[in-house]
């Protein structure tokens, strides 16, 4: 039998593009080498990058990597823009390649306050997502409800299926042992990318109060993801994502006096920051209740519980499918009751057998269900499936 060729166009190197497209297409090569042959291309189509002709098409480009290919892969929107996504589409299409389009965000309905919003009116982005959406042979999202808000977009012929989230525990960073806090000590963590600050909002103030039910000296604050400083000539240079973080510390630290019991962490790179959870007890998720929100994903589920660390989270997103309150964690109510929270979490912090008994719970599911080594099949069986019907 002839192996599958899978052409892989990541949208970017971020952490999004490494789990729907570099991690899952690595491992099954890894895995299913008999079966798959997998070429990654962030350029197929052969667009100029730099220079003073930056942007425009390479003459007598010959799409090789494209012709080549059973499938046709890519994910979310391509660095080179919208509208360079939707060719991939269509030259796919226009080669009788499979196509195969995967989105973790749903990008039809970004949320006001995002940093992001303008620009994805000014361009047109939602419209070319639906456009994407309608053409595509298969598309794949994240979970339940996110299907369901995209459905209307597919064409006639496009199969809408859920993949859901995992991550390769063989890697060393999801193998270390944990750190110790200090006696009777609890380590809340937010693990957290540069686009939350209406997710924050609804926090704010949140840990100060914690501090006073719980007392500072049972509790520990440690905020993960600021990128490292930009330098230049030897110098710090901050720029916008340091503006984003300056905001951040201010409201998760809201009437905080001093630094005693709380600090921030560099952001580590997505085969590297699994690292992070080794100093967190409790990780908290919370989150703006709207429907970009509602779309997410339960990847912070896959992360927190490989550790062995439950999840306090906003009621948002598929977080139901795994926690359950009190033996996986808690979820609190979608319009962040400050009080729930405080509750919640100072319960939490003077309770460390509490907090281990469900942490070992969630690890449990997590190993089960959220790792890539056990499920990445279910990619390829997908596949097979549907290259036989079409």
């Amino acid at each position: 039998m002839s192996k599958l060729n899978i052409l892989v166009v990541p949208a970017n190197d971020g952490g999004c593009a490494y789990y729907r497209a570099w991690s899952p297409f690595k491992k099954l090569e890894e895995l299913y080498k008999d079966e798959v042959e997998v070429r990654y291309n962030k350029n197929p189509l052969g667009i100029e990058t730099e220079g003073e002709n930056a942007g425009q098409w390479k003459p007598d480009w010959e799409f090789e990597d494209m012709k080549w290919a059973d499938i046709i892969f890519t994910q979310n929107l391509s660095n080179f823009g919208g509208p360079y996504t939707a060719r991939i589409v269509g030259k796919a299409k226009e080669f009788g390649k499979f196509m195969h389009y995967d989105t973790d965000d749903l990008l039809t309905e970004v949320y006001e306050g995002h940093r992001l919003e303008k620009v994805y009116q000014e361009r047109g982005l939602s419209e070319i997502t639906k456009f994407i959406y309608n053409n595509s042979d298969l598309v794949t999202v994240t979970q339940v409800k996110f299907a369901e808000r995209v459905h209307p977009f597919c064409g006639e012929n496009t199969t809408l299926a859920v993949v859901k989230n995992a991550i390769d525990y063989n890697l060393p960073n999801w193998n270390l042992e944990k750190g110790k806090a200090f006696k009777n000590q609890c380590r809340f963590g937010w693990v957290g990318g540069i686009h939350h600050e209406q997710d924050l909002k609804e926090f704010q103030g949140i840990p100060f109060l914690v501090n006073q039910k719980a007392g500072k000296e049972r509790v520990f604050w440690g905020f993960y993801g600021r990128p490292p400083m930009p330098m230049e000539d030897g110098k710090p240079k901050p720029d916008w994502q340091q503006d984003v973080w300056d905001n951040y510390t201010r409201m998760l630290t809201a009437g905080f006096r001093g630094n005693s019991n709380w600090r921030v962490f560099n952001a580590m790179g997505p085969d590297t920051y699994g690292a992070m959870y080794t100093g967190i007890d409790v990780a908290i998720a919370p989150l703006q209740f709207n429907n970009f929100n509602d779309s997410k994903s339960e990847i912070k589920v896959a992360e927190c519980g490989r550790y062995g660390v439950p999840l306090v989270a906003t009621n948002c997103g598929c977080y139901d499918e795994t926690i359950k309150n009190g033996q996986t964690g808690y979820l609190i109510d979608k319009s962040n009751p400050r009080s729930e929270w405080v509750r919640v979490l100072s319960k939490l912090a003077k309770d460390k057998k509490a907090r281990e008994e469900m942490g070992a719970n969630l690890k449990s599911v997590t190993d089960n269900y959220f790792d890539l080594n056990k499920v990445v099949k279910f990619r390829l069986d997908l596949y097979k499936q549907l290259l036989v019907t079409s």
